[in-house]
């Protein structure tokens, strides 16, 4: 399996200020259910927005031009080099933006998980786009363990090319 996770605002943001702008923990524990033992693919920002640490229990693998010396991680060029490198593991792109947008030719599944904070900063980062004639959206439901969101799976209509 091939497939992103993000959390949004209403406004589509992502990020602001190198950091996720909201913390809600039952998101974190499925976001940790969701992805442990599998390889978790990022950006460089993104890793460094985790204070560098490789996330335990998944393959680390960090897409950057930048040299980086961290035990733990795997350092790739593109993402080519990190699906060859995953093999056929289960492969969970997880930020950021840029890697997303380029990750969507990729993946079969795209889960978004919707927050209620407004967030209206200057370095905002947003999710990309969602092409529904190329991803079919479920409904929108509760977030099985955050009351307070709300969550949608998009599901590849054809396999990838």
């Amino acid at each position: 399996m091939r497939a992103m996770l993000w959390a949004e605002s209403p406004e589509g943001i992502i990020g602001s200020g190198g950091t996720i702008p909201w913390r809600y923990p039952g998101d974190l524990k499925r976001f940790k259910r969701l992805t442990l033992g599998s390889t978790v693919v990022m950006g460089r920002a993104t890793f460094e927005s985790m204070r560098s640490r490789p996330l335990s229990g998944r393959r680390n693998v960090i897409v950057t031009s930048r040299a980086l010396d961290v035990s733990g991680i795997e350092v790739v060029r593109s993402l080519d080099e990190a699906l060859e490198r995953a093999g056929d593991a289960d492969v969970w792109f997880i930020g950021g933006a840029r890697i997303y947008a380029e990750a969507m030719k990729y993946v079969d599944l795209i889960d978004v998980v919707h927050v209620p904070d407004r967030i209206s900063t200057a370095d905002a980062v947003y999710a990309p786009a969602i092409d529904e004639r190329a991803f079919e959206p479920s409904p929108l439901v509760p977030h099985e363990d955050e009351p307070a969101l709300t969550r949608r799976v998009y599901r590849r209509r054809a396999p990838r090319a």
